[in-house]
């Protein structure tokens, strides 16, 4: 018997946790540099706060999900919260970015519970279509933070300087808090494995001998390095290169989320009529014209803002094709194993992003090139994924 339809309220809590991390981001980055200033810091030495967060969120993520198949999703999960409440009202008071850098690094490994969870609740929850018709409402949802978290932060910022963001935090984990405490049930299978580490090792192990498992992840994986590769160089490329000022800069960002949340809502609605398979094969083939059309803009040397923005709103509306797709396809075998499964769908990309990140501010040349180049081929790479492996191994 199939599972009733989500309610909004309960789709609105999951799309909020999966995008806790991006929140963590993109609320934070306008803080970077008036925390170097206010604390007598390097730029660089700022910019650690970044890297040790996208640490915290690779570490956490691989550590939440099994704990959560042994424990239960709404125990941890508010575990998770009260480290994200703690570590932000922490931030506030930190008087050196070394400080700041470490409490990050906590910061994240709580932020980075919630879309382990929500997944996994989803997984408990629904199985294929049902599954991917949920993680596209929720991407739809997602897609809001990065249009707004920026915003906020600035405000935050511009009102009371760099610790109000993380008040701003602190208030948001402890509405979470609320609401999970309240709101959320416990949907975890009545059987717990072991959170032995050998067990945990063999759980892993046993998620990458699954050809289903490899071809959905490597499939997703390389869109997402994409949409990291944006996220991380999209600053340089636009502010530095283009020579459009902060402003300008986060109203074009927003811009080119809403190809997530319109791909999204899109995708909510046609997944059940065209299955998992079609969805990602049409996803793929956008997410390759996107990119394909940023590098050869970029190429072709036109500085414009709009020879970023248009190609990264198809790039993204086919990720929100792809990617709760794949991600449904990644979890429904493993019904006994979603927090494990959930976990390393959501490390893997943030530990490759990390040197995606840093491989992107060394090689900045003034143009958005490096970047447009970088994405293009995680395209290219994605839309092989799909079609030379996805597609033989992974059926719907």
């Amino acid at each position: 018997m199939a599972a009733p339809r989500a309610s909004f309220p309960f789709t609105l809590l999951l799309g909020v946790l999966v995008a806790l991390t991006a929140l963590g981001m993109d609320m934070f980055l306008p803080a970077v540099p008036v925390i170097a200033r206010a604390l007598g810091a390097e730029s660089g030495d700022a910019q650690h706060t970044i890297t040790g967060y996208l640490l915290g969120l690779a570490i956490g993520q691989l550590a939440w999900g099994p704990v959560a198949d042994r424990y239960g999703r709404k125990p941890v999960l508010l575990a998770g919260l009260g480290l994200f409440l703690v570590s932000s009202a922490c931030g506030a008071a930190a008087e050196s970015v070394q400080s700041v850098v470490l409490l990050r690094f906590a910061q994240a490994v709580g932020i980075s519970s919630g879309p382990v969870i929500a997944r996994s609740i989803v997984r408990d929850l629904y199985a294929r279509e049902q599954a991917a018709q949920l993680l596209a409402r929720m991407m739809a949802v997602f897609g809001i933070i990065p249009v707004a978290a920026p915003l906020i932060g600035g405000q935050a910022i511009a009102l009371s300087g760099w610790p109000a963001v993380f008040w701003v935090f602190s208030a948001i984990a402890l509405a979470l808090l609320a609401a999970v405490g309240l709101g959320l049930r416990e949907t975890a299978p009545a059987e717990r494995p072991s959170v032995a580490p050998a067990r945990i090792a063999a759980r892993y192990a046993e998620l990458f001998r699954d050809a289903r498992f490899r071809a959905s992840l490597a499939t997703m994986l390389l869109a997402q390095l994409g949409i990291i590769a944006f996220v991380s160089g999209s600053a340089l490329a636009m502010v530095q290169a283009l020579h459009l000022t902060p402003t300008q800069f986060s109203a074009l960002f927003a811009a080119v989320m809403l190809g997530q949340i319109t791909g999204g809502i899109t995708g909510s609605r046609l997944g059940p009529r065209l299955g998992i398979g079609r969805m990602v094969r049409l996803g793929a083939a956008l997410v390759l014209a996107g990119g394909l059309l940023l590098a050869a803009l970029a190429l072709a040397g036109v500085a414009h803002w709009s020879a970023v923005v248009l190609p990264m709103i198809v790039y993204l509306f086919g990720c929100s094709f792809m990617i709760p797709n794949a991600t449904a396809a990644a979890l429904s075998p493993f019904p006994q194993m979603a927090g494990a499964a959930s976990s390393l769908l959501g490390a893997l990309p943030f530990g490759l992003g990390a040197l995606v990140s840093a491989g992107l501010a060394a090689a900045f040349d003034g143009s958005s090139r490096p970047m447009a180049l970088t994405i293009a081929l995680f395209g290219i790479a994605a839309f092989l994924a799909e079609r030379l492996y996805f597609r033989k191994i992974v059926h719907g």
